[in-house]
Formats: C-alpha cells, structure tokens, sequence
C-alpha cells in the first residue's frame, strides 16, 4: 500500500484514475470494513486504484483547537499508524494523508471536487458515507456530489449505516464502549480486540523498583508505548495480550494513561508488564521493538495512591487478577471448543444414520 503525505506528489496521478473513499476512519470499526471492501471491488472492477483520503489531524481536533476548547476534541481510537496497518489489511491500494489545516478548512465544496478528486486523485469512482458532508462550514454534500458527478463523468454511489445485533456500527459506538471499559462490545463493533501498536520506548524503570523479590527480581517491568494524542479513547487497567516480543503471544497487564501517582507531564502512555518476560530476551531486549497490545478487559480505572507501596500493592492485585480472569476466560475457551468438537460429533453421526 502506498501512502502519500499531502496532494502534492506527482506520483499520485502516474499511477492513473482512482476510486475514492473520504472519511476519518478513526479505528476502522466494520463500518469501515464493509466500505472499504466496496470500494476495493468497484475499483477491481473497473480498473481503478483503489484510494482512501483521511486526515491528520482529526478534523473535530483543528476546529476544537482554533475554537480554544481543545477538551471538545474527540477521544482518539487509533493511532496514525494503527490506522494505516487497519487500511491496509482491507487491501486499499493507496492512502493519502491530508493534513487537515485552515486552508483546507476553508475550501469550497466545489474546490474540493474540482482541486482534489478531479485534479489531484483524478477520481472516476468516489464512495461516500450516508452522513458525508465536505467544504468550508460543511456546505457539500451528497447530493451536489452526485450532480457534479453527472457533469464531470465520474460515478457517485452512498453507502448507508451498518449495524451488528441492531447497533449502528460508528467511530462514536466504538469510543463509547472504550469509555465504559466494555471491551467485549468494542471488539464486536471493530471485528477484532482493541489494540495499540508502538515501538517500545526507554521509561523511568520505575517498574523494576517497584515489588522487587516479590515480583521477581526486575519488580514490575514494564514495555512503554506512547500513545500520541492527548485523549485516548480507553483509559485504566486492562488484561492485555502482547505481540511482537518473539513468535509467541505473551500474556499481561496493562496500564493505559497518565499516571496520576508518578508525573507524567499528562502525556498517554501505555505501561505494559507481561506476565512471563521471555529469557531469551534479556533485560533490555524490548527497546525499540515494534509490539501490538490487544486490551482483553478492564480491571478498573487509574487511580492515585499515597506513594509507591500503595501502588506498588495496587500493582499486585491487578497482576493476581489478570491471572485469574486469563484462566477464566481458557476454561471458557477449551468449553467452547469442546461444546463445538461434541457438536461437529452428533451431526456426524446424523449424517451417517441418514447415509447408511
């Protein structure tokens, strides 16, 4: 997948004409997927490059930011990075990441269309949401999409809500449910467990400090990730589930936001203490890998204690009680399997009786 920072790259047109989708795409939730999985047939079709144009920042960021009201910026789901791994999973061909700036902000509809889509993505197929709205104070939309279509040769089609079990799947359903710490709800609405992705950064090593000999000898060690937007849609104590420290999945708890009992200058962070640190690792072989984090469930908010004993006892009923609920949800796991094998097994022997 390429990705392109800005319209300014010549490389944008030798490529040739495009089908495009226009959105945020803030955690790529199954909405995004059904989308984007049209778009990528359409353009299969028709011999388009399949093409999403999202921006950075978050639109409702800039406008909260010049309004002077930064807190009424939405909670952020994904990363930059996140995102694009998610978009090119669904098999897009090209992202091009706008900046979303005053001078964009302040573009007329019909600048949009002739400037961005016809000029710069030379679009023939463009996709949109039920919702969409585009141009300086949201003056665009479908309708005047689907004329200017008519008058410049390039096809305009609308993709309504989509739901699972009746909830209309949005960016606004997935921050909710992260919110409320209902993570079960968060990976129905996402088609997968919540992550974080990040290189894993040098902290205070204040983990290795805290319990040591009861934890171990490196106390509580942790994997830092920065989280880089000021509000992350989740935040508090999670069960987490680590990739990216070898070939195996590792098991652990995690800490997601800004560290109310160390300071923390209000940054996010994710602190993250695998249950069972690889050996073959040793002490310092996490820095600077590239890990997920899938967040499983919610422990409880973050707190803040009076000194690091408090915590660091804190810390030990978090880990005690990942291990219990991990086990929990094995047993549920093997049951499941189980209940399947026994299953496939009678309507095997059905379809035997029937046959013989």
């Amino acid at each position: 997948m390429q990705v392109f920072r800005g319209l300014h790259h010549a490389k944008l047109t030798q490529a040739g004409p495009s089908a495009v989708t226009v959105g945020n795409f803030d955690g790529v939730h199954r909405g995004h997927q059904a989308m984007l999985a049209l778009l990528k047939s359409e353009a299969e079709h028709r011999g388009l490059v399949a093409t999403v144009l999202t921006f950075e920042p978050h639109p409702r960021d800039f406008f909260a930011a010049q309004a002077g009201t930064p807190e009424r910026a939405p909670a952020r789901i994904a990363t930059l990075r996140d995102k694009l791994g998610e978009l090119s999973r669904c098999g897009i061909d090209r992202v091009v990441v706008m900046p979303f700036d005053a001078r964009f902000a302040g573009q007329s509809p019909q600048a949009f269309i002739n400037d961005v889509l016809l000029g710069s993505l030379d679009a023939r197929y463009v996709l949109v949401g039920d919702d969409f709205r585009f141009g300086a104070r949201r003056a665009g939309d479908y309708a005047m999409l689907d004329l200017a279509g008519e008058a410049s040769g390039f096809d305009v089609a609308r993709m309504m809500s989509y739901e699972v079990h009746g909830l209309r799947v949005s960016s606004s359903a997935v921050r909710e449910a992260l919110a409320s710490g209902d993570m079960a709800l968060a990976a129905r609405l996402l088609g997968r467990p919540y992550s974080i992705s990040g290189h894993v950064v040098h902290g205070r090593k204040l983990g290795r400090a805290l319990g040591a000999g009861a934890a171990g000898d490196d106390g509580f060690r942790t994997l830092n990730l920065r989280f880089p937007h000021r509000l992350a849609a989740a935040s508090g104590i999670f069960v987490v589930r680590v990739q990216g420290l070898g070939s195996e999945t590792l098991d652990g708890v995690a800490s997601l936001g800004v560290r109310p009992t160390v300071e923390n200058a209000g940054r996010v962070l994710l602190e993250v203490h695998c249950l069972d640190w690889p050996a073959s690792l040793g002490a310092e072989g996490g820095y600077g890998r590239l890990v997920r984090v899938e967040l499983l469930h919610k422990l409880r908010d973050e707190a803040r204690y009076d000194g690091l004993a408090a915590l660091t006892a804190a810390i030990a009923r978090d880990v005690s009680e990942a291990r219990t609920w991990l086990a929990a949800a094995a047993i549920g796991s093997a049951a499941l399997a189980i209940g399947s094998h026994a299953a496939e097994l009678r309507q095997t022997t059905r379809d035997r009786i029937r046959g013989s």
